[in-house]
């Protein structure tokens, strides 16, 4: 019994590993090749942990074979549009300022529904209001609206408006997150004051704690509302 738990130990850090090293992207993002290569690695990974009789080598080896042959792919695929298309596919536009164009949903084997049920996904809910509709070659849809249902944005209005950078996490589910404080230029005694500013107790009791680059500050204490405030008020 201990074996099988060693093993499936063992397999089950190789395989995270081999995700890792793979790249960060979810199912829904994939290309089909990396699909494919997924479906394969869940498949070899069960093997070693389930038949004691299949040496663990024998399914290591395969994993990192088929991560060899991903690294592959993915290098010729970048030097090779030809090669890339072959393995991906290339995307399509299925619907245009004509209308849906049947012959590409019939390419791709989809439905007047699958289309629908895609746009509703970015916001629209009638085919009259897209210009363009692409199938992408991991299979998500890209929409352009027409001008007349286009989101109004601040250059359209002229308005001239700062660029925001990523609020930066003090805080995070009561742990001080000390590599972030250098790059916001404060100190724990800073955390301190804002932990007083709203009330809270501890750092324990603080769910989250960022501070953006207007120096607007977010915090929560655990099972209450969230408060925001500037950090020179603190």
């Amino acid at each position: 019994m201990l074996t099988i738990i060693l093993r499936a130990i063992i397999v089950y850090f190789i395989v995270l590993m081999v995700f890792r090293l793979m790249g960060k992207r979810q199912i829904g993002q994939m290309q089909p090749f990396e699909l494919v290569l997924t479906l394969i690695i869940a498949d070899l990974a069960t093997i070693p942990m389930a038949e004691m009789s299949v040496p663990l080598l024998h399914g290591i080896v395969p994993l990192f074979t088929l991560v060899i042959a991903h690294y592959a792919i993915t290098i010729i695929s970048k030097k090779s549009i030809k090669f890339n298309r072959l393995i991906s596919g290339k995307p399509i536009i299925v619907i245009n300022p004509n209308g849906v164009d049947y012959e590409a949903l019939r390419e791709l084997n989809v439905s007047i529904d699958d289309i629908f049920g895609s746009i509703r996904t970015q916001g629209y809910f009638k085919l009259e209001q897209i210009q363009y509709a692409i199938m992408e070659t991991n299979g998500t849809m890209t929409v352009m609206p027409k001008a007349d249902y286009s989101p109004v944005t601040n250059a359209n209005l002229k308005l001239k408006v700062d660029d925001e950078s990523i609020p930066i996490t003090l805080v995070s589910e009561g742990s001080l997150m000390k590599e972030n404080l250098s790059l916001a230029k404060v100190d724990k005694n800073f955390i301190q004051s804002v932990l007083k500013k709203a009330k809270i107790s501890s750092l324990k009791n603080c769910v989250v704690l960022t501070i953006d680059s207007n120096n607007m500050i977010y915090v929560q204490e655990k099972g209450k509302k969230f408060q925001t405030f500037e950090a020179e008020k603190c």
